[in-house]
């Protein structure tokens, strides 16, 4: 035990934060494969390496790392590990605006060690972010999606779902970025409102409406309602594509909506999804009139090789010039765009692989989950129940896992390599065996990589032991998947896809849902409304420990949650107002104090029943994920039942030298700052080991979860009754313009029972207090009169003063029982209503007294002399 004098007076923050990230050791956290301990296995986010650890993932980690802390303390075997998820669209786009190329500008080994590079840097920046946060991570299960020995697993689980017919290659409409000049899919289209241009025009002798007439070329068909009486005679026709001159068939389908622009569809390939549904449905003709740079095909005739918006506006100028432009209106619309650079997709007809999509079977299987909150699996069920298209997992990038096939260029076959053949680049490797068709030697890699959520969706495979077979890992399930709900229809989906398809059952027994990190403007955090603050700043200012406390008290799991300074600086209060506490309590225990004196006094008693309702709180609490809650109980048990009750109640007998009195008030604060400390390990990280550490000489880190236990239902009782009582009057004095520290003379406590509080009150009240059982016996008097002037000033006027003064000279009977009439000047007078109010004077055997009554105490204060 430290003595509080070695306890600087003012907590440092930073000091003290650095020191024990210093003095910390990462093998402390490993998880041990040998141990006979429950396991808990957390399949942690691995978040893209940007460099930039925002305030979202922060959030997250701040729940992570409390569950991580939390089941350590409680004997699990804790796996905490750390992925990072290198590949894809993020790493790329970030290498393309840091250099100022694109993927094209060099080669596919320059461009990707670029990608390597960025990544590797951005890893320790997030690590040193990470560290300073004091999040407790296992470093030794680390792992890295673009290394080897990762990659290699996501090449075996693309075969093994290849092999059984879950992954295959086909032509299909996709989502294609022409920037990023790569299909998506649907999971990455975000969705943007804009103003467009409604356009209508003469096509063929009837009016059509298009917000895109750049796609007059790729028009296969115009579609009708079935019942709308203003087509019937064109059934079965022909029309014209105005410019082109194609001729297309009038199609009629239910889906069409007679209301919108002139009821009747160009249907092209593709401008929605719902002209590949009907394409499909009517069996139409394919048509590309964009390529994958978003350039116009050659089917576009004339405006072949322009962008899509150049072509759009030549042909509106040219439909102008022909006179088949009828008219334009402004409307709204909601365009499909790129989750990472935000280009409005288009819908393009390409060869890609896909993973089929079992609706049913990946519900079934996420049903075997708990969901917390519950209601975000109502969000998992509405996408899966709204997917129309099976995943195309195929991208036309370079940074990502190579797709393991090569194709036979005599014969076409596809050759795929063996488990012990992998990782292989295709684009680089040979097949070690001829064509097993056709015994050709020449061979053509598959260019196109996978989406990055095929390395993030085994996960939860990597860190339970997986070793590439149909055996489920020596871990598997993991107990928990902690993510936030904007990834619930990717990596949710994907992991719950993918480890029923791999290994045949649920990925996890739990999923832990949190919010979004909204500015202080209330909307999401994000670069384009400059409302970003960074975990740097914050920690910079008030500490790592005051930035988790934010996190832990500012919302509900589930909820998002508004960042606010205000919320940060409350936090460092309650670390300041606890450390005042914690100087107080050791300067006590420094005087000689036997840890182990019984608690034998009232006051003592109680603040343990508070305690241990405190304990099964927060336990509670934290076993249901609501760390809210948690520090809610423990803050209002330090500010309340603690610091304005128990310490301010107990003062004077610290201070003394009651030897038996003293200990017993020693020994509870010793067991509640115990006890407190480990309670708030989880959440402050750093300063409760700084206290616990004065206070024992271990570290909090190393203790188990406090199980505390202290029923008393007198002391409770009773307890309650004390603190009430002085609080009441600690009130009075304040209200009567009283030092705390004044006297208060002698004061009576008239209690339903027998109380002994050894004097506490007394002296917190600096007054000679004693506590009574039964009711006093109590004397009245009336002491003089108050006037209500609201009352006697508007209705008597000129005769208020005189009717004062008659009121004065009733008799005592009068004033409590007021006439009907005084008389003033020789005139009778009415006495108005709530004219005047009796003053009542108390004694108790012959004393007089004030008295505060207190629901079943009846309090008498002595009248100074």
């Amino acid at each position: 035990m430290s003595p509080s004098h070695q306890l600087p007076k003012n907590y440092d923050i930073e000091e003290v934060e650095r020191r024990w990230q210093s003095t910390w050791r990462d093998e402390e956290n490993y998880f041990d494969p040998s141990s006979p301990e429950p396991r808990f296995i957390i399949d942690t986010p691995p978040p893209y390496p940007t460099g930039n650890f925002h305030i979202g993932n922060a959030l997250n980690w701040c729940y992570i790392d409390f569950i991580a802390r939390y089941k350590r303390m409680r004997g699990y075997n804790v796996m905490f590990p750390q992925g990072w998820d290198c590949h894809g669209l993020p790493t790329e786009v970030k290498v393309e605006e840091t250099h100022g190329i694109t993927k094209n500008d060099v080669s596919r080994e320059k461009f990707r060690e670029l990608c390597r590079d960025l990544t590797l840097g951005n890893i320790e920046k997030m690590r040193a972010t990470m560290r300073r946060l004091g999040f407790s991570i296992d470093w030794n299960h680390e792992y890295i999606t673009m290394l080897p020995d990762y990659y290699r697993k996501t090449q075996v689980s693309f075969l093994r779902m290849l092999k059984a017919g879950d992954i295959y290659q086909s032509e299909h409409p996709v989502n294609f970025c022409t920037r990023c000049e790569t299909a998506i899919a649907f999971a990455e289209v975000n969705y943007a409102s804009r103003t467009t241009k409604l356009n209508y025009f003469d096509f063929d002798g009837i009016e059509i409406a298009t917000t895109r007439p750049e796609l007059l070329a790729a028009c296969v068909a115009v579609a009708v309602h079935p019942e709308d009486e203003r087509y019937t005679g064109l059934r079965g026709k022909k029309l014209s594509v105005p410019i082109f001159g194609h001729e297309v068939p009038v199609i009629e389908d239910p889906a069409v909506d007679p209301s919108f622009g002139s009821g009747a569809v160009m249907v092209c390939t593709f401008g929605d999804k719902t002209d590949v549904y009907w394409w499909k449905e009517h069996n139409l003709d394919l048509r590309k009139a964009i390529n994958r740079k978003g350039v116009m095909t050659g089917i576009a005739g004339p405006y072949a090789g322009m962008t899509s918006e150049a072509c759009r506006e030549a042909i509106l100028a040219d439909m102008e010039r022909a006179g088949i432009l009828k008219r334009q209106e402004e409307i709204e619309q909601r365009v499909g765009t790129c989750w990472r650079c935000k280009t409005p997709i288009e819908i393009l007809s390409e060869r890609q692989w896909f993973v089929r999509v079992h609706h049913d079977e990946i519900l079934e299987t996420a049903r075997k989950i708990t969901w917390i909150p519950e209601h975000m699996f109502t969000r998992m069920e509405n996408w899966v129940n709204s997917m129309e298209w099976d995943w195309c997992i195929s991208r036309q990038r370079i940074f990502a896992t190579p797709i393991p096939v090569w194709f036979c260029t005599t014969c076409g076959e596809m050759v795929l390599p063996a488990d012990e053949e992998l990782p292989i680049d295709p684009t680089v490797d040979k097949p070690r065996h001829p064509c097993p068709n056709c015994g050709g030697n020449e061979f053509a890699g598959e260019k196109d990589v996978l989406d990055t959520w095929m390395d993030s969706s085994i996960s939860v495979l990597h860190v339970t032991g997986w070793d590439g077979s149909n055996k489920k890992p020596p871990y598997f399930p993991a107990q928990i998947r902690p993510q936030g709900h904007d990834i619930i229809r990717t990596w949710t989906f994907y992991t719950i896809l993918r480890a029923k398809a791999l290994v045949g059952s649920h990925p996890w027994e739990q999923i832990l849902i949190n919010g979004m990190v909204l500015g202080e403007d209330g909307f999401k955090m994000s670069k384009s409304r400059n409302n970003i603050i960074s975990p740097e700043t914050i920690i910079e200012q008030y500490g790592a420990d005051a930035f988790r406390q934010w996190g832990a008290a500012g919302a509900a799991t589930g909820s998002d949650i508004m960042f606010n300074w205000n919320d940060v600086v409350a936090a460092s209060r309650f670390q300041t107002k606890l450390w005042n506490i914690f100087r107080f309590v050791m300067g006590h225990l420094e005087r000689g104090a036997d840890p182990a004196a019984p608690v034998t006094e009232l006051s003592d008693r109680w603040l343990l029943v508070r305690l241990s309702g405190t304990v099964a709180e927060v336990t509670a609490a934290m076993e249901g994920y609501q760390f809210d809650r948690a520090l809610r109980a423990i803050r209002e048990f330090t500010w309340n039942s603690l610091a304005d009750d128990y310490i301010e109640i107990v003062k004077g007998r610290l201070y003394g030298d009651g030897e038996e009195g003293r200990a017993s008030a020693c020994s509870a604060l010793r067991t509640t700052m115990d006890v407190l400390f480990r309670l708030l390990a989880p959440i402050i990280p750093h300063f409760s080991e700084e206290c616990y550490h004065a206070l024992t000489g271990r570290s909090v880190h190393k203790e188990t979860w406090p199980e505390f236990e202290y029923t008393d239902e007198d002391a409770q009782r009773k307890g309650d009754l004390l603190m009430k009582t002085v609080a009441e009057l600690r009130r009075y004095k304040h209200d009567r313009g009283m030092a705390l520290n004044a006297p208060l003379g002698h004061v009576t406590v008239y209690a339903p029972e027998h109380l002994d509080d050894v004097g506490d009150a007394g002296r917190a009240l600096v007054a000679d207090l004693e506590w009574v059982t039964g009711t006093p016996q109590l004397e009245e008097a009336v002491s003089g009169v108050e006037f209500n002037m609201a009352v006697i000033g508007p209705t008597l006027r000129g005769r208020a003063r005189g009717f004062m003064e008659a009121v004065k000279a009733l008799p005592p009977g009068a004033l409590k029982n007021p006439p009907a009439t005084v008389m003033v000047d020789g005139e009778e007078v009415a006495v108005p209503p709530e004219a005047f109010t009796p003053k009542i004077a108390y004694r108790v055997a012959g004393e007089d007294v004030e008295v505060l009554t207190l629901g079943d105490l009846v309090v008498t204060i002595g009248q100074k002399p």
